[in-house]
């Protein structure tokens, strides 16, 4: 396992970080998770060390959250966001991870542009599930590369205006099943070892505080304030990541 106190420096902000995208700030701040662990260990690498973590996070919202689930969200986004596991898995060792990185910083910014300059209407039609479809695969992606899947699939789940509660739901369940998906593939790609499995478990205390804290105030927060902390999030994650990708 990883012994380096640098290491654990940006890695325990990492893991609190992807706790409380398991609690509804997900898309917002979750995505900083692995560039942040990315400044010490390569990317590949770190993703690998954050799949068992991600684990223990996911039972822990889907106990809380399943309930308040969105049924037919779920229902169109899952199939997607695991065929974008698939493409995900062929494409590991053709699309670098500076590349998915810059990509998924510039389009997550050029849309927070988007929704501040154009605010969505109140009786605005939702969007079409056709472009569900194709955001959910690209989210499936996204996360299997670098477990940066929240903003794309927030494109579309934005603008749905959900309560903050089914807001989180749905997405813990969403990202519950495209993470377990991963196993097989990150075995099957050599990033499962018994190294970064050490590194895991020295990891773990700090795994549940991420989602305590962040499942408080999502049950708690006025829609406003919620929206408003997630597009910070979001905002700082497409600066990271396109920041990753042309440093």
């Amino acid at each position: 396992m990883i012994t380096d106190t640098a290491f654990y420096a940006v890695a325990v902000p990492a893991v609190v970080l992807m706790g409380l995208s398991k609690s509804g700030f997900g898309s917002g701040f979750g995505a900083l998770a692995v560039p942040l662990m990315a400044l010490a260990v390569p990317v590949p690498q770190a993703a690998a060390i954050m799949l068992p973590l991600l684990a223990v996070m996911d039972a822990m919202g889907l106990a809380a959250l399943v309930r308040h689930r969105d049924r037919a969200l779920v229902k169109l986004l899952l199939p997607a966001g695991l065929v974008g596991t698939l493409i995900g898995t062929l494409l590991f060792g053709v699309l670098s991870a500076k590349v998915v990185a810059g990509v998924v910083g510039a389009i997550t910014l050029v849309f927070l542009a988007i929704r501040v300059a154009f605010p969505p209407k109140a009786d605005a039609p939702p969007p079409p599930r056709w472009l569900g479809f194709v955001l959910g695969a690209t989210s499936g992606f996204t996360s299997f590369v670098a477990h940066a899947g929240g903003p794309p699939v927030s494109f579309y789940v934005l603008p749905l205006k959900l309560p903050p509660l089914v807001f989180t739901a749905t997405m813990s369940v969403f990202f519950a099943v495209v993470n377990a998906s991963k196993w097989i593939p990150y075995a099957w790609l050599g990033l499962i070892d018994l190294g970064n499995l050490g590194t895991s478990l020295a990891l773990l205390p700090f795994a549940p505080v991420g989602v305590w804290l962040g499942l408080r105030v999502a049950q708690r927060i006025d829609a406003r304030w919620f929206y408003g902390l997630f597009h910070v999030g979001m905002f700082l994650t497409g600066s990271k990541l396109l920041y990753d990708a042309v440093r």
